[in-house]
């Protein structure tokens, strides 16, 4: 649902949870720890995104902190929201939309998926639900992706999403010891209805 905080600014405050076609979008609670220590611990799926192979007690101090937010209601926020498989109950990966800027209306989604899952479109669904929240719900005006060139993966995703690819920026970054070549990826809120019904898997 649509909410506005104290100063009558947009916010977003969903039902929990948030039904896609085959997932359940829900905040994160102690009860997942050994879900995402089963592929935040991986090397292979920390390689090309900003976190460390996470330990028992790094999971459980975001589950306590930045993961416990159920709602944006101002700029700077991030929602971050397991992804659960609605026939079998898996949580499969987690989604993040950030709120970067009220005046600007900007925001950033980024996803984070177990490779044994892989496969079966769940973070293009999961991605795509939150492209719908952040446009129709929270009234951005543009949403952005920024990704490691090297991760074709998620790069393909973007396109799936119907993102524009708008900028290559060469060696920009020191990311975990050595430059990283970044593409920013991005879509507007008048782009959004062409994508708003896709059927994406």
């Amino acid at each position: 649902m649509v909410g506005v905080s104290d100063d009558r600014q947009p916010a977003l405050r969903p039902a929990y949870p948030i039904r896609t076609a085959r997932l359940l979008l829900r905040p994160l609670t102690v009860g997942d720890v050994d879900a995402l220590l089963a592929y935040r611990s991986r090397p292979d799926v920390a390689r090309y995104v900003p976190f460390e192979p996470m330990t028992r007690e790094v999971v459980n101090g975001r589950l306590a902190s930045s993961w416990a937010n159920t709602e944006l209601t101002a700029e700077g926020q991030a929602l971050t929201l397991g992804v659960e498989v609605a026939g079998t109950g898996d949580l499969v990966g987690d989604v993040v939309l950030f709120w970067h800027s009220r005046e600007h209306a900007g925001g950033e989604i980024g996803y984070v998926l177990h490779p044994d899952f892989g496969g079966h479109g769940y973070a293009t669904e999961a991605a795509h639900e939150l492209l719908r929240l952040g446009f129709d719900e929270l009234g951005l005006h543009r949403i952005v992706a920024r990704i490691d060139e090297r991760n074709e993966a998620s790069a393909k995703l973007a396109r799936r999403l119907g993102m524009r690819a708008e900028a290559r920026l060469v060696d920009n970054e020191m990311f975990k010891g050595e430059w990283s070549t970044e593409l920013d990826f991005a879509m507007l809120a008048d782009e959004w209805p062409a994508y708003r019904g896709a059927a994406l898997r």
